[in-house]
């Protein structure tokens, strides 16, 4: 069964002490800047039209939502940044509470990065994988809306990014992602099944030693 299939709604957050407790969990969270395709991908990861909601307008994702996979395993969807008409107090709120959650959180396993194929690697994302990098956890870039990048351009852009990751943060990887044409959900359920089932095993190893 993929991976993502069973994701059901668990939990909202505003702020960090609203959380679910972490206790015996594990978690694999998705960020990316508003408007970058990070709804519609979470969307098609579940096979699911409307597990996460996917707006026009952007900036609408105010609150970190929680999706169970089961026994433990939850998906977590951060708000979108990077909005212009959000206010300032709002901004300064959320740069707090996602540079914390990204940094603290033991939880957490790794990081899917969503990016726009067409701006990839905004200051932004840079800032997102600068709060992220220091953990050692992996990220994984999605390079979404490659369904409008002739296939030329798309591997361009792809080979592009893999080298700045590499060199910059290190522990990351990237690819091509389509929501459109439900293009790289294998891949991206190679990539991450194991943050979150072999984090799941040794935990469980763990408890019984």
């Amino acid at each position: 069964m993929p991976l993502f299939q069973n994701a059901a709604y668990f939990a909202s957050a505003h702020h960090l002490h609203e959380m679910p407790p972490e206790d015996g969990c594990v978690e694999v969270a998705f960020a990316g800047r508003s408007n970058a395709g990070k709804s519609s991908a979470i969307n098609t990861l579940a096979n699911h039209t409307r597990l996460a909601f996917v707006s026009k307008q952007p900036g609408r994702t105010q609150l970190i939502n929680f999706f169970t996979l089961g026994q433990g395993v939850h998906l977590v969807d951060l708000p979108g940044y990077g909005y212009a008409k959000v206010p300032e107090s709002m901004r300064k709120h959320w740069q707090h509470v996602l540079s914390t959650y990204l940094s603290t959180r033991p939880s957490l396993r790794g990081l899917v990065l969503v990016m726009d194929s067409r701006h990839p690697l905004t200051p932004l994302d840079r800032q997102m994988l600068d709060w992220f990098s220091p953990t050692g956890k992996p990220v994984h870039v999605l390079l979404t809306k490659s369904d409008k990048l002739s296939r030329s351009e798309a591997m361009k852009t792809l080979a592009a990014v893999r080298k700045e990751l590499q060199t910059t943060w290190g522990n990351c990887t990237v690819q091509l992602f389509s929501s459109l044409k439900k293009q790289g959900v294998d891949e991206v359920e190679k990539v991450v099944g194991p943050w979150l089932y072999q984090a799941e095993a040794v935990a469980a190893e763990s408890s019984e030693g």
